[in-house]
């Protein structure tokens, strides 16, 4: 496979893993309702997400709200949102980099600048998967913690919601993505970086024949 199209595919997974980031931090099940112990009434089920929290019931009838205030959410809800918009916002970035120096685009002539340019845009990408990592290893260990504690309610203990592991999906395809843009450059960049060898002129000697010192 060409770097060009190592390139690309790299481009693919982390436009993949930007939309789930996306995705997930507009779901509100990042902790849903574990039935347990007394708590086995299933005729509804609480969601909680990061902008809303939702009750749906047996019947199908979903009602959300939205958090009235930002200021009264816990740490680790301002946290998610505050990541997961930066997240946002850096994978539109990193795509409009790494698209400008791309090997498949003429935005900027061949050269050193073109591969820093790509090695910059899957730089970013692996940045986004670090930071959207935060959030969601800091949930699920909330979660965690609390289903495990004693002291904690049946009626109040959560687990892990569907919009988590979207997350740590598109974590990975932002990870894997940016590596696979990083190293196609790279590996481009070393390949059109050989010194340039130049032959001396072959003169005729006296006798009509090349001297064989002009030859390299």
């Amino acid at each position: 496979m060409t770097s060009a199209a190592v390139e690309i595919l790299g481009l693919g997974l982390g436009i993949l893993g930007w939309v789930g980031v996306i995705l997930a931090c507009g779901l509100p099940m990042w902790q849903v309702s574990a039935f347990i112990d007394v708590n086995i009434v299933v005729a509804q089920t609480i969601w909680e997400g990061l902008w809303m929290n939702c009750v749906v019931q047996s019947t199908g009838q979903m009602q959300c709200k939205v958090y009235d205030s930002i200021l009264a959410l816990p740490p680790e809800v301002q946290a998610g949102r505050a990541l997961t918009v930066i997240v946002a916002l850096l994978g539109l970035m990193a795509l409009m980099v790494t698209v400008v120096g791309a090997q498949c685009t003429n935005c900027i002539r061949p050269g050193k600048m073109k591969s820093r340019i790509v090695i910059a845009g899957g730089a970013i990408y692996i940045l986004c998967g670090v930071l959207v990592l935060i959030p969601l290893c800091w949930f699920a260990n909330i979660v965690i913690s609390d289903f495990y504690d004693p002291t904690v309610p049946s009626s109040q203990k959560r687990e892990m919601g569907a919009a988590l592991y979207i997350g740590w999906a598109a974590t990975a395809l932002l990870l894997f993505g940016g590596c696979l843009i990083c190293c196609c450059s790279c590996s481009q960049r070393d390949e059109t970086s050989f010194p340039v060898k130049y032959s001396a002129p072959r003169r005729p000697t006296s006798s009509g024949e090349y001297d064989k010192k002009n030859y390299v």
